[in-house]
């Protein structure tokens, strides 16, 4: 029986990372395997399909090549050779090829295909790590241009308090109030400028002029306006977010078909009922389009706006102090808080809207 052509390339990559040697030069032998195991990745491309049994074992031998390879990028940092980056290249090239074939597995079971559906970017992810540790350590890049991901894994170890009063002071209070009464407003304005035609005329071009106005001039005035904590901060939110939603709204309202309001016209439906019952539902795509890009909004603000002013706390302050001082590693620990908070907040508007809008022909 002919093995599959990436479980062979598994083989032949740890292999090589087994026998890396301790000095990056004059690895004659680990360069031979690599170039081979490359070879046999390249030729496992042109597989026409490649069995979901063998993909356990071909994830387990790639991920130990990487490990062996994350292992000794630490005594190798800057000198290393030859054989080392020939195995990451070919390491790389196995993780592309493997990525392939977890795509192309269409599993029947819904939690097989969900599963699946999860592994390709999480493995896409974890290797987008692996070649950054592997890069910054290979070339002994320094530490204040960029850290490596262990560094930046240490720093949000060690500095859990700081992490998590800056995420308070920023996200919980100047982000979430900011983005509820922003666009909570919006919504209630839009109702109005749908309601009131001359609002339409008059209040919408001056949403389109205020939302062009860039945060960094906002943010002071804000600041000198509510003061240095977070109110100032869920002001800009709120003028962030303000307009999107109300421009999204609008156009919302605007969607349902002509036939569908003739239809509750000759039901004697009155404009409330014509809004709950067609056009509040009709719009809901839309309004959840102005709540994902705000849920990104509102974070980008808030961050910015305190670089012009906090108190000591706050992930803009802790990220403008840091840089100062020449933390880069903290900074990148703030970087990857707020990067998650914001993902994890934008799924779950995505979650609540997949609950609202089932019925959009997007979801069947």
């Amino acid at each position: 029986m002919r093995l599959p052509p990436l479980l062979i390339a598994s083989v032949i990559l740890a292999l090589a990372a087994t026998l890396l040697p301790a000095a990056g030069e004059g690895a004659e032998a680990v360069v031979s395997l690599t170039l081979a195991g490359a070879a046999v990745v390249i030729a496992g491309g042109l597989s026409i399909a490649i069995p979901a049994a063998t993909i356990p074992l071909t994830l387990l031998g790639a991920h130990f090549a990487a490990w062996r390879l994350v292992a000794a990028a630490g005594p190798l940092s800057g000198h290393a050779g030859t054989g080392f980056w020939c195995l990451v290249i070919a390491s790389w090239l196995m993780a592309w090829q493997l990525a392939n074939a977890l795509s192309a597995l269409e599993p029947r079971q819904v939690a097989l295909r969900r599963l699946v559906s999860l592994a390709v970017p999480v493995l896409f992810g974890v290797w987008i790590l692996i070649l950054w540790q592997l890069i910054v350590r290979g070339f002994a890049i320094p530490q204040v241009l960029l850290p490596a991901p262990d560094q930046i894994w240490a720093r949000l170890t060690s500095e859990v308090p700081t992490l998590w009063a800056d995420f308070q002071q920023t996200f919980l209070k100047a982000v979430l109030i900011g983005y509820a009464l922003g666009c909570g407003s919006g919504f209630v304005v839009a109702i109005l400028v749908d309601r009131v035609p001359f609002l339409r005329r008059g209040l919408l071009p001056i949403g389109n002029l205020v939302s062009a106005l860039p945060i960094v001039g906002i943010a002071p005035i804000m600041v000198m306006w509510f003061g240095f904590d977070w109110p100032s901060k869920a002001a800009v939110v709120v003028v962030m977010t303000f307009f999107p939603m109300l421009v999204n709204t609008v156009a919302g309202l605007a969607a349902a078909g002509a036939m569908e309001r003739d239809l509750m016209r000759t039901y004697a439906a009155g404009y409330w009922q014509s809004l709950i019952k067609l056009r509040l539902p009709a719009a809901l795509p839309f309004i959840f389009t102005a709540l994902k890009i705000n849920s990104t909004l509102a974070l980008i603000g808030a961050i910015v706006a305190e670089f012009f002013g906090t108190p000591i706390v706050g992930m803009g302050f802790r990220i403008s102090t840091e840089v100062g001082r020449m933390n880069v590693d903290m900074v990148w620990a703030e970087i990857a808080v707020a990067a998650l908070a914001g993902s994890v907040f934008y799924a779950l508007v995505a979650l609540i809207e997949r609950a609202f809008t089932f019925w959009h022909p997007s979801y069947r």
